[in-house]
């Protein structure tokens, strides 16, 4: 990780170095200079990381550079720790500071002399790379063959597995099969995608040797690809492959033939045959230019089957036809039947003894359906004494055993190979995701966020850090090393987590990098080296010992203690993420943390902000979203570089009053650089102010009263990159003040309106690439369906009470054909739901609440063929004796996988 130290403190010195009130004296020069040559020994660092595992010295170095270049990070933070404190404005404040000025006239001399020595620090440290010969090893060295072939065999050796030892695969392989002896006469591409150990190899070998692909093609190929190679090796073992399975001689030339030679020989063997070529574990996206050529299209419905853990590369434009087949984790039944038959293997029937069946489900359910992982772990565990004690020991340290543990070198590699083959900018990123408790998923925008806030997300040509950010989330979850939750087209996953095994080699380098520390909150004590730190307290309680001056950051879930004398201990922290927290008070020394740039304080218990933060000059997100909070003090204008306000507080989503928000001084319009404002009551002064505020991409307004709606259209139309926006009237009888609204920002994405409408807004056309659309209480006589219908974007629709009373009927005739959730609510006289064919072709969930004279299922639901989920609640009894048991419905939803009904005491599925 010295590449990503070095590289954050480059960033870090060139914002520094573009602010010049922050820097005085001779620091400026002398930060300066360390930035000279931290640049220029920025390519030897780049290769040094890709080789300090295997070369003990380019470790040390690398080592000694990633210190340095903390160290570094540490006397510029110190200094501008104490410059802050000297920035104070007023007559009494100026005379303290001539008071002062011999202090800071030492502390600016002192910060000059230590930046100096670290500079010649830094020239030792790149003189010892030429002294010791590093700079040949490095710029002549790769990862050893000894890493490539290890990799290379456990991949490789998935193509033996015995079809008895194969558990959970029938249905994926004979998909596959069905695929490959399709009727399409062009040659086609089929990419398996999946996360490293998922079984990508496993299921494409074993429908690459069953007996319908000897019987339906002419020849066949198998070519492992992997992260290094040279595509004329690779065309060599191609043709070896095919020539040694027609029983041709290969060519003798083969060893020294060129690349043009090499395709000219595959084209013409291959001509007029129908094959199928396996091209297992690839990695680089232009890999399939320089291969195709190869591959001749001559109609005879030839077959070309990927593996990868890119998204990428697995949804390239291959041509007319190509498919991507995801790979899934097993069933739990499948994971403890393939867990069993490797723990307990000397056992009749590979029977788990009672006594360790808890333990080890414990242990299967780390794999989260992940066979290479259930198969090392299997024999790990099938190595030790069959004993509870001697399996929860391993459980208790299994980050250490993935590290350390010969028997499970196999997922560490395979592991390893996603996170080496990771830019440095990932890296950082993804070793970030440790810092949540294992297995919970984490809010997208939160990650992206905090990683902000650290400096992870460089800046870009053209884009904004959230932009930057979102990009880099992509990336991580094209590479299958983040898990996420159902993706939104507009936004981003909602929700993301690291899988269990993957979250604790994570863990595991983080501490050996000093990256981050997980912390057993009984046993902190000392100099803590680590720059993140994070407490997982299980019981809720935890006690803070140890030197604190080298944490930037700092988390603690589920705790139930106060803050205490813990704020001073970290005079340089950038995050303070205190999740659900049982705190009621902030201190108000939270002021001096002058360089704290995310302040997470959500669903704690505290009831107001200390005006304090007004000092918090750096801050770029304050989140204080469901807590008791009820107005934010009227310093909070002064946090000029604030980019997120996250303070709404959630209620039932299904009455009026479904959102609350916060008040809020109408001096927070100064803040230019606000991106989201989530959610605030709005007043005559905000309303007219919002306008100005033109980076504004997500605004939540609740209160708007009529009397407003010339200003707030006006203020609207303003902004141009407006994306999302909810709009809640004070009262439930108030309407909607938008009748003056000419038309809605072109990049509109999501529009929440709470309150009556008098018509459909006459701007409803201009929506088109609106995608969520929430309409609440909108008391509305003209149907609305017709007008969207015709939102061609559109995939969530929300109504809740959208009707005037006496609505007995709604009818969907057309359109949707993106639609993917629906939700239809508070309906107090709906009788009948009619969906017409055709309509809504991709409807994956059908939400029906409060609607007690809705007696059947909707007509024509049995045509919504992609229909996933069904959710009742509110719905009259009749109407759920028909769809149960035997009830007459019930064969019109027999096609929907999950049907839940829920009362106010029960919730059961059908």
């Amino acid at each position: 990780m010295a590449e990503a130290a070095v590289e954050l403190l480059v960033v870090s010195i060139t914002y520094l170095l573009s602010r010049p009130g922050f820097l005085i004296g001779g620091v400026r020069q002398e930060i300066s200079k360390i930035k000279l040559e931290l640049e220029s020994m920025r390519c030897f660092i780049k290769d040094a990381e890709k080789c300090k595992n295997e070369i003990e010295g380019v470790c040390v170095w690398a080592v000694q550079v990633r210190d340095i270049a903390f160290e570094a990070e540490d006397v510029i933070d110190e200094f501008l720790y104490h410059v802050d404190g000297m920035k104070k404005s007023g007559f009494k404040a100026f005379l303290l500071r001539v008071l002062k000025l011999p202090e800071e006239l030492w502390i600016t001399h002192r910060t000059a002399v230590e930046l100096k020595k670290i500079k010649g620090e830094i020239k030792d440290i790149a003189k010892r790379s030429k002294r010791y010969d590093l700079s040949h090893i490095v710029s002549s060295s790769e990862p050893s063959s000894h890493s490539r072939s290890h990799a290379q065999n456990i991949s490789d050796s998935a193509f033996f597995i015995g079809s008895d030892e194969i558990v959970g695969l029938d249905s994926e392989t004979d998909e596959l099969l069905t695929w490959l002896e399709g009727e399409e006469e062009h040659r086609i591409v089929i990419s398996v995608v999946g996360m490293g150990g998922s079984g990508k190899t496993t299921l494409v070998s074993k429908t690459y040797t069953s007996r319908s692909i000897k019987r339906n093609f002419n020849c066949c190929a198998w070519v492992s690809v992997s992260r290094h190679y040279t595509i004329e090796d690779l065309l060599r073992r191609m043709v070896t492959e095919f020539f040694n399975g027609e029983d041709e001689p290969v060519p003798k030339k083969l060893n020294s033939m060129d690349y043009k030679h090499l395709v000219e020989t595959l084209v013409k063997f291959l001509e007029q045959k129908r094959y199928v070529v396996v091209l297992d574990d690839v990695w680089n996206i232009n890999f399939w230019r320089q291969v195709s050529v190869a591959l001749p299209d001559d109609k005879n419905r030839s077959r070309v089957i990927i593996t990868t853990r890119k998204e990428d590369i697995a949804s390239y434009p291959y041509g007319a036809g190509c498919r991507v087949f995801h790979s899934h984790p097993l069933s739990k039944s499948d994971a403890w039947a393939l867990f069993c038959r490797k723990a307990f293997c000397n056992e009749h029937n590979c029977n788990c003894p009672e006594e360790l069946e808890g333990i080890g489900h414990t242990l299967v359910e780390k794999c989260e359906g992940l066979p290479l992982a259930i198969v090392a772990l299997g024999g790990l565990m099938g190595s030790k004494d069959p004993s509870e004690r001697k399996w929860r020991e391993v459980y208790n340290a299994l980050s250490w055993h993935i590290s350390n543990n010969p028997l499970l070198d196999e997922v560490k590699t395979i592991f390893l190979l996603s996170f080496n083959d990771l830019p440095y900018y990932l890296k950082n990123c993804f070793l970030y995701c440790c810092l949540f408790p294992m297995g919970r998923w984490v809010g997208a925008g939160r990650l992206m966020r905090m990683w902000m806030a650290e400096g992870f997300l460089e800046e870009r040509r053209g884009l904004i850090p959230e932009e930057v950010g979102k990009i880099y989330l992509k990336e991580l979850i094209s590479r299958s090393l983040l898990q996420v939750t159902k993706r939104h087209s507009y936004l981003r996953p909602k929700m993301c987590k690291l899988h269990d095994l993957m979250w604790e080699l994570a863990h595991s380098l983080s501490e050996q990098e000093n990256f981050l520390s997980i912390c057993d909150p009984e046993k902190l004590e000392g100099e803590i080296r680590a720059r993140r730190l994070s407490v997982h307290a299980s019981d809720g309680t935890f006690r803070m010992g140890g030197d604190m001056k080298n944490v930037r950051s700092f988390s603690a879930f589920d705790v139930k203690e106060t803050l205490g004398d813990l704020l001073p201990r970290f005079r340089l922290l950038r995050v303070l993420e205190l999740p659900g927290a049982q705190i009621q008070h902030l201190p108000d020394v939270i002021g001096n943390l002058f360089n704290l740039r995310y302040l997470g304080l959500s669903g704690t218990h505290i009831k107001e902000l200390p005006k304090s933060v007004g000092r918090l000059r750096n801050l770029y997100t304050l989140d204080i979203r469901r807590t008791n909070v009820k107005a934010l003090p009227q310093e909070i204008d002064k946090l000029f570089y604030l980019r997120h306000l996250l303070v709404y507080k959630e209620i039932e989503k299904e009455c009026f009053t479904y959102t609350k928000g916060m008040q809020v001084p109408a001096t927070i319009c100064k803040l230019k650089n606000l991106q989201v404002v989530n959610c605030i009551e709005a007043n005559a002064d905000i309303i007219k102010g919002i306008g100005k505020m033109s980076q504004l991409v997500r605004i939540g307004l609740t209160n708007v009263r009529e009397t407003d709606k010339k200003a707030l259209c006006a203020s609207i139309e303003k902004l141009k990159f407006l994306r999302q926006l909810l709009l809640m009237v004070a009262e439930e009888n108030e309407s909607l003040p938008i009748d003056h609204l000419s038309s809605t920002p072109t990049n509109f994405r999501k529009l929440t309106l709470v309150g009556k409408l008098k018509d459909v807004p006459h701007w409803f056309p201009s929506l088109r690439n609106i995608i969520h659309l929430h309409l609440h209480w909108s008391g509305l006589t003209e149907d609305p369906v017709p007008y969207l219908c015709e939102l061609q974007c559109l995939e969530h629709l929300t109504l809740v009470n959208a009707y005037s009373s006496g609505k007995e009927q709604l009818f969907f005739n057309s359109g949707f054909l993106k639609l993917e959730d629906l939700h239809l609510a508070v309906f107090p006289d709906l009788v009948e739901i009619v969906f017409s064919k055709g309509v809504m072709p991709r409807l994956e969930c059908l939400n029906i609440h409060s609607c007690p004279k809705l007696n059947k299922v909707p007509q024509g639901i049995e045509y919504l063929t992609s229909l996933e989920a069904l959710d009742l609640k509110g719905v009259s009894g009749e109407f759920i004796q028909r769809i149960g048991g035997d009830g007459i419905d019930r064969p019109k939803i027999r096609h929907i996988p999950s049907i839940k009904y829920r009362t106010e005491t029960e919730s059961c599925h059908l």
